[in-house]
């Protein structure tokens, strides 16, 4: 007798569980692995120090809250501010991940080869990780390149990993394995960013240097790691592949063109992404900023903000586990809700704190790290319920196009605004309306009706 994926085949005696335990553990590790670019590369050092190489292109030295750079780059005829150009670059990156993830996710769905697809995008995204080693004196444009790169491959592998949790779990599972995936991660980066932290602590006198081997050290990491999921996870045959003729790129296409024309038979899997779409962009760009925005805009060293990110990291572990549990009793969508609440008053308070006051801006780091892991895992898990079996991969490219740092109207209003402005204050403030937007239509999502519209089984508590 046999049930389907993700059970596997059973005899006299079901050994299932303990197979997909064995993957699940396997599976978490690639959060752990690629966490380390996201919290040290991504969130932390690459941001203020490619936004400081730019000011030096700029204006000849690096800016200071008291001596901004104001003087702008030429990019393609455009004046760029130095301060704003991080946050273009990931507008940019995200809208090839438009174009470009879907039809990655729709080859991975008929693919029998996910955990490869998964590992080659993970390898490329790590070197180019690595690579940022190599971004110094005022050479802003070699780092553009890298974090472009890097993040349409974190982005590409996330696809792959994300839909590889339907085929290793099932929908009673999906809450605790996301959750416990964040966990995971938030430990990895957590600890490679503390022994960063030691390092630039040891090297004060050559911050330049540190924060460039620190970059290595999260493209390694990443590198590294990744072997366990790609070791661990089995591959298996695609299922409910919609038929189209030719090469599978054309196929692809063609299932791309599909989906999005059967998105309308799923309205409530339409309504979860497009809020998904703004309160993801709001945390997205408030992880990506939180760095220039504690550096450049409350006057505090690279130190000082990186204890702070630890703070988030170590904070996230408790607030995932503790959000999955909560999930477990009320269900995803609820805890998702309350948590969204928090993020508007994080971005208030972040507004209100005083420039160089550090215990307030720990407590921010303390609010952030809460609420971080836990919506996003919850989201993940969630999300997996509301898609058509068979189209795990693309309709998490969907997802994809806006998680993790790849988020684009979020970064764009932040950059415009500064730019502006010259300030982060009102920047970083009018990133509530993304969760306003987020939290009015989440609430409007039936989840039962919309599992059972993708074909799904609800799991106990919705």
């Amino acid at each position: 007798m046999t049930i389907d994926n993700p059970t596997g085949p059973v005899g006299i005696a079901d050994l299932s569980p303990l197979s997909r335990r064995k993957e699940q553990r396997a599976w978490y590790w690639y959060d752990w692995a690629n966490s380390a670019y996201v919290t040290t590369t991504a969130a932390v050092l690459f941001s203020p120090y490619l936004t400081s190489v730019a000011e030096v292109a700029a204006c000849g030295e690096a800016g200071t809250p008291e001596n901004p750079c104001t003087t702008h780059l030429s990019v393609l005829g455009l004046g760029i501010s130095p301060g704003s150009l991080v946050f273009y670059i990931v507008t940019v990156a995200t809208i090839l991940s438009a174009l470009v993830l879907p039809v990655v996710g729709a080859a991975a769905d008929r693919s029998a080869r996910k955990k490869n697809m998964m590992g080659g995008f993970a390898w490329a995204g790590s070197l180019s990780a690595g690579l940022m080693f190599f971004v110094a004196g005022s050479n802003w444009q070699l780092g553009a390149v890298l974090l472009l790169v890097a993040t349409l491959c974190l982005g590409a592998s996330l696809v792959v990993y994300d839909a590889i949790l339907c085929e290793i779990a099932t929908p009673d599972e999906r809450d605790r394995v996301s959750s416990r995936g964040w966990a995971l991660g938030y430990l990895g980066g957590g600890l490679l960013l503390a022994l960063n932290f030691g390092l630039l602590t040891v090297m004060a006198d050559d911050t330049g240097l540190a924060v460039r081997i620190c970059l290595l050290s999260a493209g390694l990491w990443w590198a590294a790691f990744t072997l366990i999921p790609f070791l661990g996870v089995r591959n298996r045959e695609p299922r409910n592949v919609v038929p189209e003729p030719g090469s599978l790129v054309r196929q692809s296409f063609g299932q791309l063109w599909q989906t999005l024309r059967d998105l309308r038979s799923y309205p409530v899997t339409l309504t979860f992404l497009v809020a998904y779409l703004f309160y993801n962009d709001g945390i997205q760009t408030v992880i990506f900023a939180s760095s220039v925005y504690g550096e450049k805009q409350l006057g505090f060293e690279k130190a000082t903000v990186l204890q702070a990110f630890l703070v988030v990291q170590f904070v996230g572990i408790l607030g995932a586990l503790l959000f999955g549990k909560v999930a477990e009793r009320v269900g995803s969508r609820k805890v998702i809700l309350g948590g969204l609440l928090v993020w508007m008053l994080v971005v208030v308070a972040a507004y209100f704190t005083p420039e160089r006051t550090f215990v307030l801006f720990l407590v921010l780091a303390v609010g952030i790290g809460l609420v971080l892991g836990g919506t996003q895992a919850l989201s993940r898990s969630f999300f997996s319920l509301l898609i058509p079996r068979g189209r795990e991969a693309e309709y998490f490219s969907l997802y994809q196009a806006c998680e993790r740092g790849t988020s684009w109207l979020g970064t764009l209003v932040f950059g415009l605004v500064h730019q502006v402005t010259d300030s982060y204050r009102p920047a970083i403030f009018a990133l509530i309306l993304f969760f306003v937007v987020g939290f009015l239509l989440l609430a409007r999502v039936d989840p039962e009706r919309g599992i059972r519209e993708a074909g799904n089984t609800p799991p106990v508590v919705v």
